[in-house]
């Protein structure tokens, strides 16, 4: 591969790493705030964890931003 190629290459999985994490940091935070909702409206720990697959002690650590 020519070095241009190479650095093409490279810049290109840098932005798409960056790509990754920003959509992973958004789905986390849109995850917590649908939590925190969830609570608002009345729903245990328990309730949030059952709807979606987790142990009450998860969905507690995703409120705390563990």
């Amino acid at each position: 591969m020519p070095r241009g190629s190479k650095e093409k290459a490279i810049a290109e999985v840098k932005r798409a790493q960056l790509d990754y994490e920003r959509d992973v940091d958004a789905a986390r935070d849109a995850r917590r705030e649908s939590f925190e909702q969830a609570q608002k409206a009345g729903l245990s720990l328990r309730d949030i964890g059952d709807a979606v697959g987790l142990h009450r002690g998860r969905v507690w650590e995703i409120l705390k931003g563990k």
